[in-house]
């Protein structure tokens, strides 16, 4: 219904150009067809003139015509017999007047004009001066453009000429053109209409099969479907490319989402199930109260688990809105990361691991101290949870020409290379199957969390890892002051916000 409605309306629009060029091409038309037609009649009038000047000269060369001056003031004026069958040959209005002024010639138009016209010709005629200019007369049923010419005849003498033509056939001519277009303009519009109504449908053809196929996709179950590319044109091709890959990444979501969901609740329903039954025996009448003590110490246990990943999800979810507020000021690392090394000595003895710590190269950035602190000491207590006793987890950071890499290196159990890309996914485990009753219980969580930190500082977490040789996890900074070292895209947060900062020192979420 909206296609045809953009239909409607381009034909609409198309209409209403077409009439407008259509206007604006017919007044054109006539304003230059009058221009050209007032220019001829210019011309046949300047002709006519220089014909009766031709004429009188020719009758005072030859002697065959009478030629009044003002030595005879009595003489009957007026021109000869063959001057008059001449004259009165030619089109239009022609006068011709002596010295005086007295009319010794008016053609049939002139004789005939009433008095009112008559007086107007006249005065026009003796307010025109003789040359090529024109003068235009307007008289009561007519219009004329009117020309004069001075024949001398001594010095104290001459005959003035004055040749007229009606602008009639101008108008009648304009008429009959417009009237042309008036009659064939209906049918040019009809066409018009019919030609933009046919394109828009063969226009929007695609966008239909589109929009159908949009349609059938997003009913949920068939987001592994993808629009045809055809060879519709550019515009609809980048369209459908466009569409495919926000498909694409909405199928992603999707996915991740129900994994997200399913990983959650499977998370939430174990400690849930042991909270249940430590209840229930504390509960129970036949219990002591050792026994109910054990069981509430197991509830709480399960209790601050949950909360730790009620909290990593909050954490993960705030980032995810652009939320999370980083308090970012110079921080040099070299303190920071002497700080984890000692934390981490105090964690890897009870593991009987060695912590080396093999390079330190001070550096300043611009960032969260609290957050990057967590960011390191994730990586660290990963390694230590996933090095086996007497393996060794070494700690080192170096600066580059822009950049500071913060590197965690272990023997532990390493990652398969068809895991790699999966390691930063939320709930993902490299140990599935035995970490959650293992030692190395997680949620997953602490590996898509400190992602997120790196990044929310312009900078980036990569791992190398080899199953049963190690993982190495290596965070990449900007220096302070060097490009790229400030906030970007999402990321970015308001320092005076009103929620003000989360204290996410005690969540060491690890996988």
């Amino acid at each position: 219904m909206a296609m045809r409605s953009i239909r409607a309306r381009l034909t609409l629009a198309w209409t209403a150009a077409s009439i407008g060029t259509l206007l604006i091409f017919s007044l054109t038309l006539l304003a230059v067809r009058r221009e050209i037609l007032v220019q001829e009649l210019e011309s046949r009038v300047q002709i006519e003139a220089e014909h009766i000047v031709k004429a009188i000269n020719l009758a005072r060369t030859t002697g065959t015509e009478p030629v009044f001056g003002l030595s005879d003031p009595l003489a009957v004026r007026t021109v000869g017999q063959r001057m008059a069958s001449f004259l009165s040959l030619l089109d239009g209005y022609v006068l011709v007047q002596d010295s005086t002024g007295y009319d010794i010639y008016a053609s049939p138009l002139v004789s005939g004009l009433s008095t009112s016209d008559r007086g107007l010709f006249s005065e026009a005629a003796r307010e025109s001066q003789a040359g090529n200019e024109m003068q235009r007369v307007v008289l009561f049923n007519d219009e004329v453009l009117l020309a004069a010419r001075d024949v001398p005849l001594s010095e104290d003498a001459r005959y003035r000429v004055y040749a007229a033509l009606s602008t009639s056939e101008i108008d009648a001519t304009l008429r009959s053109i417009a009237w042309t277009m008036v009659v064939i303009s209906p049918f040019l519009v009809a066409v018009s209409v019919l030609f933009a109504y046919v394109i828009a449908g063969r226009v929007f053809r695609p966008i239909d099969r589109i929009i159908d196929q949009v349609e059938a996709i997003t009913d949920g179950r068939s987001l592994h479907r993808r629009l045809a590319i055809g060879a519709a044109g550019e515009e609809l091709s980048r369209l459908s490319a466009t569409l495919n890959a926000f498909i694409e990444r909405i199928e992603t979501s999707f996915g991740a989402l129900r994994r997200f969901t399913a990983d959650a609740s499977h998370e939430l329903k174990t400690p849930l199930a042991v909270m249940r039954a430590d209840v229930e025996r504390a509960m129970h009448p036949g219990a002591n109260e050792t026994e109910q003590a054990i069981a509430l110490e197991e509830a709480l246990q399960q209790v601050t688990r949950m909360a730790d990943l009620v909290d990593s999800l909050l954490t993960l979810a705030r980032a995810d809105e652009g939320r999370f507020d980083l308090y970012r000021e110079p921080i040099e690392l070299a303190p920071l990361a002497r700080e984890v090394v000692e934390t981490a000595r105090l964690l890897g003895e009870d593991s009987g691991l060695i912590i080396e710590a093999s390079s330190f190269e001070n550096a300043e950035v611009l960032g969260d101290v609290t957050r990057l602190r967590q960011l390191f000491l994730n990586l660290v207590t990963n390694a230590i949870k996933y090095t086996p006793r007497g393996g060794t987890v070494e700690i080192s950071l170096t600066r580059d020409a822009e950049v500071v890499r913060f590197a965690v290196r272990d023997t532990g159990i390493g990652i398969a290379a068809a895991d790699l890309p999966y390691v930063f996914e939320r709930f993902w485990r490299a140990d599935r199957v035995r970490s959650r009753a293992s030692e190395r219980g997680g949620f997953g969580l602490g590996l898509a969390i400190s992602q997120w930190i790196a990044q929310a500082h312009s900078g980036t977490l990569d791992v190398q890892s080899r199953l049963g040789r190690g993982s190495t996890f290596t965070v990449t900074l900007p220096l302070a002051g060097a490009p790229g070292s400030g906030m970007t895209g999402e990321y970015q947060s308001i320092v005076n916000s009103t929620e003000g900062p989360i204290d996410m020192s005690g969540m060491l979420t690890s996988d």
